[in-house]
C-alpha cells in the first residue's frame, strides 16, 4: 500500500495543520509549470495530490490508517477540491481570465439580409435596382466616438486603462490573484463621461438609405447577391458588415422556367395542325413566329434557339420551348359534322379500327406478324 505520510513527508500523528502545509509546499515545488522540463514532475504532483485527498480528509485518513486506501485513480485534494480545480484556482485562475490588454470599444457590425423580388424578364437580362435598407450608420453628430461634441473618453480611474482588476482571494494554498474584467469601465479601459444625446453614446444610429446594384442574368430564386461592406455600422463606429441580396423570382403568366430554359404551351385546333400554320408567340423578346409543319403531333416541341434565360457570369442564353396541345372540339354542328364525317370517308377513316401506338415496332409488330402467318 502506498505510504502517503512518506510522500508528503510528515509523520504518521501530523496534524491536519502540518499536512496542508507540507502539501502546499509540495505542490508548489512539484507543480510542472514550475519544475520546468522535468519529465517526472507531472506524476509527483499526483501523487502529491492523491495522498493529501486521503489525508486532508478525516474520514478518509481514517479508514487509511486502519489499512484502507480510499484513493480513488484520478483523486484529486481533499476538502471538496479536485485536481482539476486545484490546478485551475492555484496555478491557472490568473491566466485563464487575463486579457490582454482593454477590450475595443470599436467592433465590426451585424451583415444583414433583404429580399429581392424580380420579374422573370430581370433574371433574364439582368437589371439595376435601388434598394432601400434599414441599417445602423455612423452617428452624424459625434462620427463614431460616442462622445459630445467637444469631449473625448476619459481612462477609467478603477483600472487605470487596463481594462480589468485583480483581487486576491484566499484558500488553503494560500492568496490567488485572479484577473476579472473591470466593472466600471466594462473591460474598455475608458469611459464616457458625456455620451453623445444623437446615439446615447453608441457611435451609430438607425437610418434607411438605397444602396445600387447591377444584377446579373441568369440569378435564380434562393441566389444571393453579397455587398460588401454596405451593412450595419458597428459599436462605437466600427467596420460594417456586409448585406446580402437574396432573390426570390416571380412567378411568370405564361413562361415557366427549368434551369436557363423557358418552356409555353400553346393550343391549336386539329384542323390547323393537320394543316400546318405560323402562329405569333409574345415572347420575352418581343413577338416571334412559331412555325407548325403540316401533321405537327399532340405534345411536339418547337424550340426557339438562344431566347431563354441569360446564362449566370458566362454570357449566351438558354432556349424556349414551345409545347404544342392539340385541342379537339367537343360539339359540331350538323354542317361541321358532315364534313368531317366526309374527310373521314375520304381518308378511309369512317369507321377506324382501334390499334396500339406500337403496332407497327417491337414486341407487338412482332407479335401481330406472327399470327398472321408471316
Amino acid at each position: 500500500m502506498t505510504d502517503y505520510y512518506e510522500i508528503l513527508g510528515v509523520p504518521r500523528d501530523a496534524s491536519p495543520e502540518q499536512i496542508k502545509k507540507a502539501y502546499r509546499k509540495l505542490a508548489r515545488e512539484h507543480h510542472p509549470d514550475v519544475a520546468g522540463e522535468d519529465a517526472g514532475a507531472e506524476e509527483r504532483f499526483k501523487d502529491v495530490s492523491r495522498a493529501y485527498d486521503v489525508l486532508g480528509n478525516p474520514d478518509k485518513r481514517r479508514t487509511y490508517d486502519m489499512g484502507g486506501d480510499p484513493a480513488s485513480p484520478g483523486g484529486g485534494a481533499g476538502g471538496g477540491f479536485g485536481f482539476q480545480d486545484i490546478f485551475e484556482t492555484f496555478f491557472g485562475a490568473a491566466g485563464a481570465q487575463t486579457q490582454r490588454g482593454p477590450i475595443p470599444r470599436a467592433r465590426r457590425g451585424q451583415d444583414a439580409l433583404v429580399r429581392l423580388d424580380l420579374d422573370l424578364a430581370d433574371v433574364t437580362f439582368g437589371v439595376h435596382r435601388d434598394v432601400p435598407v434599414d441599417t445602423a450608420v455612423v452617428c452624424p453628430t459625434c462620427s463614431g466616438t460616442c462622445c459630445r461634441p467637444g469631449t473625448s473618453p476619459r481612462t477609467c480611474d478603477v483600472c487605470g486603462g487596463r481594462g480589468t482588476v485583480q483581487r486576491v482571494a484566499r484558500s488553503f494554498l494560500g492568496q490567488v490573484m485572479t484577473t476579472q474584467p473591470c466593472a466600471a469601465c466594462h473591460g474598455f479601459g475608458t469611459v464616457i463621461p458625456e455620451p453623445c444625446t444623437e446615439c446615447s453614446g453608441e457611435g451609430r444610429v438607425r437610418s434607411r438609405r438605397t444602396l445600387s446594384v447591377d444584377v446579373p442574368a441568369g440569378v435564380d430564386t434562393g441566389t444571393r447577391i453579397k455587398l460588401t461592406g454596405q451593412g450595419e455600422v458597428g459599436p462605437a463606429g466600427g467596420p460594417a458588415g456586409d448585406v446580402y441580396l437574396e432573390v426570390r423570382e416571380r412567378k411568370h403568366d405564361t413562361f415557366v422556367r427549368r434551369g436557363d430554359d423557358l418552356h409555353a404551351t400553346i393550343e391549336v385546333p386539329m384542323t390547323a395542325a393537320a394543316l400546318g400554320t405560323v402562329l405569333t408567340l409574345d415572347t420575352l423578346d418581343g413577338e416571334q413566329e412559331v412555325d407548325l409543319r403540316p401533321g405537327t403531333q399532340p405534345a411536339q416541341v418547337v424550340t426557339l434557339k438562344g431566347l431563354g434565360v441569360g446564362h449566370l457570369h458566362v454570357g449566351g442564353r438558354g432556349d424556349l420551348h414551345v409545347h404544342v396541345e392539340v385541342t379537339v372540339p367537343t360539339s359540331l354542328d350538323d354542317e361541321q359534322a358532315e364534313l368531317l364525317r366526309r374527310l373521314a370517308s375520304l381518308r378511309g377513316e369512317e369507321r377506324p379500327d382501334a390499334r396500339l401506338a406500337t403496332s407497327h415496332s417491337g414486341v407487338f409488330g412482332k407479335l401481330r406478324d406472327k399470327l398472321a402467318g408471316r
